[in-house]
């Protein structure tokens, strides 16, 4: 992990960019964070659109977790999005989605295969690197949880990193059914939060997957509204809910 710039964000938030190899990352740590006492962390996964275009969501939410509850965060861009090289089975599998969507066709079990199975096996390694290398850093000790993003890339993580300790899931993207199976490994505590009017969401496959986890702890957030119109107050509930599991 090199860094390659940082600033002051109101004076209390150390926001450091990174690379790994040649991903690129933005890390977050409060002031208060030190080798004495070390804080816990959350990784916040991005939206597959790339960080440029969700920089500023995210750094908000990281600010308010730094502020508020005294943790670090961490995002890493996603393979073939962003300023990472194209991919071009990405490419063609989203071309597809495209196609089926103007088309007002049912988007079928290979297209959604082709666009996350893919993705999720090359991800989840390279953010395990990464909290190899933020673990090492002093001052981030963690706990773990882990936020947002692609739900099936939660699942992977959740499933297989035992660092985790809890999680934050945003219902609202394609999920392949071979990851239903993978969600019943899950156990950690689970937030899922839900948008129930969501456009390119299927309703009844985001609760048929909630039911399908593992975990004894597990709480839906189900709001009114579109993809993205997800209230402001779930913010901090998502906060409450990580300080319930992240602090000592």
């Amino acid at each position: 992990m090199e860094f390659t710039s940082e600033q002051r964000l109101d004076g209390h938030v150390l926001e450091r960019e990174f690379t790994l190899g040649e991903i690129p990352g933005i890390l977050w740590t409060p002031a208060a964070a030190a080798p004495s006492a070390p804080v816990p962390l959350i990784l916040i996964s991005p939206p597959p659109i790339g960080l440029p275009r969700t920089r500023t969501r995210l750094a908000g939410r990281a600010r308010h977790y730094a502020t508020e509850y005294g943790f670090a965060s961490a995002t890493l861009e996603l393979p073939g999005n962003g300023d990472r090289p194209r991919w071009d089975d990405l490419e063609q599998a989203r071309a597809d989605l495209r196609r089926a969507m103007r088309a007002g066709e049912p988007v079928g079990d290979e297209i959604i295969d082709a666009l996350i199975l893919p993705l999720v096996e090359k991800a989840v390694p390279e953010w395990r690197a990464a909290l190899d290398a933020l673990l090492a850093l002093p001052g981030i000790d963690g706990p773990v949880g882990y936020e947002g993003g692609v739900i099936s890339l939660g699942i992977r993580l959740a499933a297989v990193e035992p660092r985790i300790a809890a999680a934050g899931l945003f219902a609202g993207s394609f999920v392949p059914a071979a990851m239903y199976e993978e969600a019943r490994r899950v156990t950690v505590p689970l937030q899922v939060l839900l948008q129930w009017d969501d456009e390119g969401n299927d309703r009844q496959a985001s609760l048929d997957l909630f039911d399908a986890f593992g975990s004894t702890e597990k709480t839906l957030h189900a709001n009114m509204g579109r993809h993205t119109g997800v209230p402001q107050f779930e913010v901090d509930a998502g906060a409450r809910f990580f300080a319930r599991h992240l602090r000592r």
